[in-house]
């Protein structure tokens, strides 16, 4: 990213790049809204991997990588660029919305649609309760903090070495358990775990990290998800058993807050996901449209 998209305040930050986060993209592009999407380039992984889809309208029998293909050249076509980041919280700023993302930068907008899926997963025996206290879900946030101490980094994705490689060049000693399959390509300096992580344990901070097999000792967790359980990606958003709680507006119960597609409940549908999509962009624009008068 250039700093020139740090330093402006969008009308929507649009978190998700499945087909919830794409139509809703689409949409306020239509609506002339400016805004920043954020998101996996080649769209969600969940269609990409998909065998055939039969129940997406106008597309039968198509594959989900031939169907994701679409969807990124229909956004590619309206000129709305996709930004490669993960966003590790946002934070509701009365008027506005402010992002923090996993480059350790922070975007603002005035509303957000949360499309995020629900690929996060089950959280770890008492992370929530050490969030702030030694766990964290960005590793070149907080790396200043671990200066010469002992932390794990729990990560979903390849893409995570980047991160790893950075807290190593800060903390004293790096572990770095892997959770894909292939071959972990890091630093020297870091103690590769192929291991389970299990729960995390300690008194006022963060003392252990259980895996199935061993013990850590560690001073900090920090845990590299593709995406964030929302009730940690943004303070005082209403969930219900892992879904974001909104009426059929796609509101949530934060005023400028709009979410769709898989996060907000089932059916799993693609096509169900990009309806709702729509509907979220169109709500967004008309709480955007008040705040203007």
């Amino acid at each position: 990213m250039t700093d020139k998209k740090y330093e402006e305040m969008y009308d929507v930050a649009i978190i998700g790049t499945g087909p919830a986060g794409l139509s809703a993209a689409l949409n306020m592009k239509i609506r002339n809204k400016s805004m920043i999407l954020i998101g996996n380039k080649n769209s969600s992984r969940k269609v990409n991997i998909a065998s055939e889809v039969n129940n997406y309208l106008g597309f039968h029998k198509i594959k989900g990588k031939d169907l994701a293909d679409n969807f990124i050249k229909h956004i590619d076509e309206m000129g709305i660029e996709i930004e490669d980041v993960r966003v590790t919280m946002a934070f509701p700023m009365g008027s506005y919305y402010s992002l923090q993302t996993s480059e350790n930068q922070i975007l603002n907008a005035k509303s957000i649609i949360v499309a995020t899926g629900v690929s996060f997963g089950k959280a770890y025996e008492n992370e929530e309760s050490f969030l702030g206290r030694g766990v964290s879900y960005c590793a070149t946030c907080d790396a200043p903090l671990y200066k010469g101490k002992t932390v794990a980094i729990i990560a979903a994705t390849k893409k995570e070495e980047a991160e790893a490689n950075f807290m190593a060049e800060v903390a004293g000693t790096v572990y770095y358990i892997p959770l894909y399959k292939g071959e972990v390509e890091v630093s020297s300096k870091i103690q590769v775990i192929k291991d389970i992580p299990k729960a995390i344990l300690g008194g006022m901070k963060v003392e252990t990290l259980e895996l199935e097999n061993q013990s850590l000792s560690v001073d900090g967790v920090f845990i590299l998800r593709d995406s964030i359980a929302p009730a940690q990606l943004i303070p005082g958003l209403k969930v219900v058993e892992n879904y974001i709680e909104v009426n059929r507006k796609m509101e949530t119960n934060l005023a400028g807050c709009f979410a769709c597609g898989d996060i907000v409940g089932r059916p799993y549908q693609y096509i169900k996901a990009a309806g709702e999509g729509n509907v979220a962009a169109l709500s967004a624009v008309a709480y955007l449209d008040e705040l203007e008068k």
